[in-house]
């Protein structure tokens, strides 16, 4: 298992940039995917934002490629996502997951709020 603590989120303006953390418990070791996720208000389900594999390969959800960056430290066992030119669309709370062979692990999440 390993225990994953979103920060970063904020309120900021239409245009703005935030860089979220995720800090897992333990190494990457073992660990297949790190991916951010979001729910945004009123809806039910977790849209993928992005996601890196352990080759360092990257997948982005289309509406925000482009704009944001999925990175990871394994060093500092931190998954980081960049968000530039945000937009009021992108307001939701963001998850942080790790997935290995045995299941996915989320973290408690981190509310990003973009205003016009």
């Amino acid at each position: 298992q390993v225990q994953l603590v979103e920060s970063g989120g904020d309120l900021v303006q239409a245009g703005g940039s935030l860089r979220l953390s995720c800090v897992a418990s333990r190494t990457f070791l073992g660990i297949l995917t790190t991916a951010w996720y979001r729910q945004a208000p009123g809806e039910q389900r977790r849209e993928l934002v992005a996601d890196i594999n352990n080759f360092g390969d990257t997948n982005y959800a289309d509406s925000v490629k482009g704009r944001f960056t999925i990175s990871r430290d394994n060093a500092k066992m931190t998954v980081y996502l960049q968000m530039n030119g945000l937009k009021p669309e992108d307001t939701a709370v963001y998850y942080c997951a790790a997935r290995d062979l045995f299941g996915t692990y989320w973290g408690q999440g981190t509310q990003v709020t973009v205003t016009t």
